[in-house]
């Protein structure tokens, strides 16, 4: 969805979504992304502890254990109302410049809300986002949209400094409610604008081809049902196409048929046609021989009479 390339190094990126929609499922695959290939991560969690994240994680097929062992992943859970916003910020400072990340997950940022103001949390990330940056360390944060809020607006107000933006949400669809996700920005990259189905089973994250029918897009056993509908609408298509081929092919061979009747009709009466021309020819011709012969002779009469008279009138001289 990101010209297959993901996120830029050294970027914010921000996940929210409600409750349930996915939020650690995702942070924990990008955690295991950085130390899969070598790199440190630190994942500081505000709200479940070090044990839950990792049984949780463990559940959809993430070894986080395997990390830490090998010293590329610090986990790192505490309250949001164990310090002040000052204090946070100086603690995460301390863990970035001794542990030396390449990634950061920040899980969520919500919870600061309610151990300070909003305009305190805004500085505070506003700062720490800044001194990421400056690190060049990739950061993802989580947010928490609670009911009635606005998909596309956070409480923190940071969505301006975040580079790239993942909303989940829950699509409720046929008596079911399924998960999606879109890109709402990215800075510096062509993205997907498609709202993109997935799946949590025991071997991680599916991203789903997103399946359009009738103009709608379809998720879970209604996007099932469609498929099955419209294989079935796309086979009797193929049926029908196939019948009206062999109707077609069938008046074909009839016509091809009917002008083979024809030619051979044709070409029958063609050879009686010339039968009865040449026989009516000889006929033609028969009759100028008789006229000719009938001329001969008669010419050869009227010679004979002329001799006659020559002999009777000289006998009378």
């Amino acid at each position: 969805m990101m010209q297959g390339k993901g996120y830029y190094r050294g970027s914010s990126i921000l996940v929210s979504g409600t409750a349930g929609s996915g939020k650690t499922t995702l942070s924990c695959h990008f955690a295991d992304a950085t130390c899969r290939r070598g790199g440190r991560c630190l994942y500081i969690g505000f709200e479940e502890s070090t044990d839950q994240v990792f049984r949780n994680a463990a559940s959809v097929g993430i070894d986080l254990n395997r990390y830490v062992k090998k010293g590329l992943l610090f986990h790192r859970a505490w309250r949001p109302s164990q310090y002040g916003m000052e204090m946070h910020l100086l603690h995460i400072h301390k863990l970035i410049d001794t542990l030396k990340p390449e990634s950061i997950v920040i899980d969520p940022v919500s919870n600061l809300i309610g151990s300070s103001t909003q305009r305190d949390v805004r500085s505070m990330l506003m700062r720490l986002i800044d001194f990421l940056k400056e690190k060049g360390i990739t950061a993802l944060l989580t947010t928490l949209t609670r009911g009635g809020n606005h998909l596309e607006a956070t409480e923190e107000q940071i969505s301006s400094l975040i580079d790239t933006w993942i909303l989940l949400r829950d699509v409720e669809q046929s008596g079911e409610r399924n998960r999606c996700l879109y890109i709402l920005k990215s800075r510096g990259m062509a993205h997907s604008n498609q709202l993109r189905e997935f799946v949590i089973r025991s071997e991680g994250i599916s991203l789903l081809t997103p399946y359009i029918g009738s103009g709608r897009v379809f998720t879970g056993s209604a996007r099932l049902a469609q498929e099955a509908k419209d294989s079935s609408e796309a086979l009797l298509r193929k049926q029908t196409i196939e019948r009206k081929r062999g109707e077609l092919q069938a008046k074909r061979r009839e016509l091809e048929a009917r002008i083979e009747n024809l030619r051979v009709e044709y070409a029958a009466e063609e050879k009686q046609m010339e039968m009865l021309i040449h026989q009516a020819q000889n006929v033609e011709h028969r009759l100028e021989l008789d006229t000719q012969e009938m001329a001969g002779s008669r010419q050869a009469g009227l010679s004979g009479d002329r001799q006659n008279r020559k002999h009777v009138n000289g006998a009378q001289a």
